[in-house]
């Protein structure tokens, strides 16, 4: 069959989750998508993330699902302990996250963005090394001019670019008008596994602070996060990392247990990590013929464990909006059916009450009896329905 009308194009800025998950879905419904990354090539490895609820149903239709169940981690066992090192309580994971044992995934990141990346690579443009450096939407489309130097028109641009999106402060203004602070910053880094841990994963807490080793699998590295409260943000360490090792290693000077060795390789990583444990709230998620999607428009933080399924959801319904309306209706339709989604998951944890991070004795005292006595089922996450409360419309490709 001819085509009778030209492709409508779509930039997307973003090839982590939600980018290549979009450009799956828009190459799918007959759009001629190109994704811009300023990265050099896709990141691999990365921290373990779930894949549950309605996203499942997203990874299904893409095909991509046995992969992942593939490359699935399997943690078998959570383990808690005191500040001097002494167990509290060996529990189920899936009893902590609300999760289903057989059915959700946990895959490390870089699994599921190579995976993403497989199935859309050979239909759409990649475009490393580069990044959007301006947007003007005073024409008919949006007219982008790259940091590469190159000029083109999109009738329709895409920012999947992450809780510090770019593309968010090009149409909205600075990322402080709609990041809500949780009261927590975390490092995290990979480390050898001398401490023999094989599909488990151990957090030892104190009040305020909070360190882990997760062993994803039998290798010979654990990933190491640091975790600890804090009032304000320290803005002064976010583009520094030497400021950032200097503030976790002041935090925690006096830890006991594993902390001092995990300090000492924290200095040596090369993959740290550091981060505000931090939402973003926005009142609308386009303007004009620009619309954001996952972390840019609503990161929901590590804490709800959420954030790359929100990003594949939101990706889906993003695309299945645009497909048959133009810009305006499309991404009235995006709002207009996904946002309590995205707010109902938002809303599973608040400011200073994240469940696994006490901030005082009293708190961490009640959760460890509450761990102790019940074998890990925790209220505040188990068995609540807010990653599975929404069903996905059906697919209408062309």
């Amino acid at each position: 069959m001819t085509r009778t009308t030209p492709r409508r194009t779509a930039l997307i800025s973003g090839a982590s989750i939600a980018g290549p998950a979009l450009a799956y879905w828009l190459n799918r419904y007959g759009f001629a998508v190109t994704v811009v990354e300023k990265a050099g090539a896709l990141r691999d490895g990365g921290y373990p993330i779930d894949v549950r609820g309605t996203a499942l149903a997203v990874v299904r239709r893409m095909g991509i699902l046995p992969r992942l169940r593939d490359a699935h981690i399997d943690l078998r066992r959570l383990t808690f302990l005191d500040g001097d090192g002494g167990e509290v309580a060996s529990v189920d994971p899936h009893a902590l996250t609300g999760g289903v044992a057989g059915q959700d995934v946990e895959v490390r990141r870089g699994d599921l963005t190579d995976a993403l990346h497989t199935a859309v690579r050979d239909d759409v443009e990649f475009l490393f090394n580069d990044s959007i450096a301006r947007l003007d939407q005073s024409g008919h489309g949006v007219d982008v001019t790259f940091h590469g130097g190159a000029t083109r028109t999109f009738d329709m641009v895409f920012g999947a670019d992450g809780l510090h999106s770019r593309t968010r402060e090009f149409l909205f203004g600075p990322e402080e008008r709609f990041h809500r602070y949780l009261g927590y910053c975390f490092a995290g880094f990979t480390m050898s596994n001398t401490f023999g841990l094989s599909h488990e994963a151990v957090l030892w807490n104190t009040p305020g602070r909070a360190a882990a080793l997760y062993a994803v699998g039998d290798n010979d590295e654990v990933h190491a996060f640091l975790n600890f409260a804090r009032p304000e943000q320290p803005f002064d360490a976010f583009r520094n990392p030497r400021a950032q090792r200097a503030l976790v290693a002041e935090v925690f000077a006096d830890a006991g247990w594993e902390v001092p060795g995990m300090l000492a390789a924290m200095n040596d990583a090369d993959d740290l990590f550091f981060d505000a444990v931090s939402q973003i709230r926005l009142p609308r998620w386009s303007s004009g013929r620009v619309a954001l999607v996952g972390d840019a428009a609503y990161a929901p933080s590590f804490l709800t464990g959420q954030g790359s399924s929100l990003a594949l959801v939101g990706a889906y319904m993003l695309a299945a909006s645009v497909a048959d309306r133009d810009h305006e209706a499309g991404f009235a339709a995006y709002e207009r059916d996904t946002r309590a989604f995205v707010t109902l998951n938002q809303d599973q944890v608040g400011e200073g009450d994240a469940a696994l991070f006490p901030t005082t004795a009293q708190a961490l005292e009640q959760r460890n009896d509450m761990l102790r006595g019940l074998g890990g089922a925790m209220p505040a996450a188990a068995g609540r329905p807010a990653h599975s409360a929404l069903t996905l419309p059906a697919t209408r490709p062309r």
